[in-house]
């Protein structure tokens, strides 16, 4: 029987959790390090270590605590804030894992951008002019100990700012951006700058005309289903390749599709109460919707969209097409599904005048 993974945190269900958790489960048995696992996750887990990842010590302890009666297989996060405890309790345990000082650069957006500029990796910083400008996509990557596989592009729709959450990823098996010699070489030179090994890795650039700008590398699985577009447009599962690689063996890289997918995130247009969410069944006519799922919470106070975060989504859907065009059309008449009705909140009183007899 596989040997256990130690999983730290199990993230959102809606987010990057239930998809990769349930994969992973398939292939070897989870342990769930987590002060209280979420009601979702229990099904997909053979144990559970009550500690909080945040809480490094309390939890170095309880790992090593487990490790001295069970023999451990790997240790994963999908978490930025738990990357540096996972790398240290991996090397603690003899098992793959991120070297300490890259999992600290990589966790610390300032850090890991003055490396990557002091290996002459072109980036882009919030207080970047280019930041904000031209299209932004994520090199969904596998680095092997000698290779830098890009297995897939995600490009991604983000929404006003200043919030400027996603509205939607894409993935599409034959992106051209895939033949973009600059774009591999910004890849390429970013994981060897922070010295990324046997590691997935979701890389965030914005193409500007002055050609790809880094903004972010993050050695974990990437969130928002972006695992579930890249398995249904290629065939390949990042889940499975990162459970393999945190285990000591290969994952399996070879595509066996060539499709595209998408998914799509309604917020709310104005800020108040939720008081009405509804999708029409009509939904589950549509042969290429994968899924639709309803994520808000009537009664739950919600945030326009400008300065909303992943908690104020209201929706989510999944489709696949034979191509990108495909797949933003069904997003379009998919949407038509949804019904959302938010009651504003009132507008703050004014402020007594200090001048007032």
């Amino acid at each position: 029987m596989a040997q256990p993974v130690l999983l730290l945190g199990a993230g959102r269900r809606d987010g990057c959790g239930e998809f990769p958790l349930a994969r992973i489960a398939a292939v070897c048995p989870v342990v769930l390090v987590d002060p209280d696992p979420p009601a979702w996750a229990c099904p997909y887990l053979s144990g559970h270590l009550a500690a909080d990842p945040a809480r490094e010590a309390q939890t170095t302890e309880a790992v090593l605590r487990y490790a001295a009666g069970a023999a451990v297989g790997g240790v994963l996060t999908w978490s930025g804030e738990y990357l540096v405890t996972a790398a240290r309790l991996a090397g603690r345990l003899g098992l793959p894992g991120l070297p300490d000082e890259t999992a600290a650069a990589c966790a610390d957006p300032v850090a890991s951008r003055s490396l990557l500029r002091r290996h002459s990796v072109p980036t882009a910083g919030p207080e970047d002019p280019d930041a904000a400008e031209g299209p932004l996509v994520s090199a969904e990557t596998v680095v092997l100990d000698d290779e830098v596989r890009i297995v897939a592009l995600t490009r991604t729709t983000a929404g006003p700012p200043p919030a400027r959450h996603p509205l939607r990823h894409g993935v599409h098996a034959h992106d051209g951006l895939l033949h973009n010699r600059f774009l591999r070489q910004c890849v390429e030179r970013s994981v060897r700058a922070l010295g990324l090994t046997r590691t997935v890795a979701h890389l965030t650039l914005r193409l500007t005309a002055r050609g790809p700008r880094v903004l972010a590398v993050a050695p974990h699985l990437p969130g928002d289903l972006i695992p579930l577009l890249v398995e249904r447009a290629t065939g390949v599962d990042l889940a499975r390749a990162a459970a393999a690689l945190a285990t000591g063996r290969h994952p399996e890289l070879v595509p066996t599709r060539q499709e595209a997918a998408a998914v799509q995130f309604a917020y709310p247009a104005v800020t108040g109460h939720l008081t009405h969410l509804d999708l029409d069944p009509a939904a589950g006519d549509e042969p290429a919707v994968e899924r639709m799922v309803l994520t808000g919470r009537t009664g739950a106070p919600v945030t326009a969209a400008p300065y909303a975060d992943v908690t104020d989504r209201l929706a989510h859907w999944v489709v696949t097409g034979e191509d990108a065009a495909a797949c933003e059309e069904t997003l379009r008449r998919t949407a038509r599904h949804l019904t959302a009705t938010v009651t504003p909140a009132p507008a703050p009183a004014p402020a007594p005048d200090a001048y007032a007899a």
